[in-house]
């Protein structure tokens, strides 16, 4: 599996592109992370944990991309792909996580490029599949991922956490 990274694209925002995110880029991601966590009833805001697991990925790009939509000077925006293996597609997955734009830059475009950068990237590297969760309680995250081309599974998420 090949999973460098492709070119940039454009936004509808001048002078925005998306790439691949850096170490440069984890404090501004962190911010976003923080907002998005503070909305969703599964998770708590933790900078120090999420600033570790968003270095995790970056530093082992084997193990999935952030990608980000930005300016020369800041970031509007970022998606979280991780990749894993399907046994029922027989092949390499992504598990889409961590979909936020910044307030101040929403229904501008940026979250509907950074989901089509992630199709794009996703059928030029052979991956078969992408899977999302989206908040029950957020019916225009869903809506939004409904007209990005995403359907509702049978499958239903559970969790044991297991930390120590």
């Amino acid at each position: 599996m090949n999973t460098d990274a492709t070119a940039p694209i454009k936004t509808t925002i001048p002078q925005t592109r998306i790439e691949p995110a850096t170490l440069d880029d984890l404090p501004m991601m962190v911010d976003l992370v923080m907002e998005l966590f503070s909305i969703e009833e599964d998770f708590q805001p933790n900078r120090a944990l999420q600033e570790k697991g968003l270095r995790l990925i970056v530093e082992q790009p084997s193990r999935g991309r952030i990608f980000v939509a930005r300016t020369d000077y800041e970031i509007l925006g970022m998606v979280n792909c991780l990749f894993t293996i399907s046994t029922a597609m027989g092949g390499f997955v992504v598990l889409l996580e961590d979909v936020i734009v910044h307030p101040d830059f929403r229904r501008q475009g940026v979250g509907t490029h950074l989901i089509d950068y992630v199709i794009s990237y996703a059928k030029k590297k052979d991956f078969k599949r992408i899977t999302l969760l989206t908040d029950k309680i957020s019916e225009e995250s869903q809506h939004f991922f409904e007209n990005m081309g995403f359907d509702y599974s049978s499958m239903i998420p559970m969790r044991l956490s297991v930390d120590t």
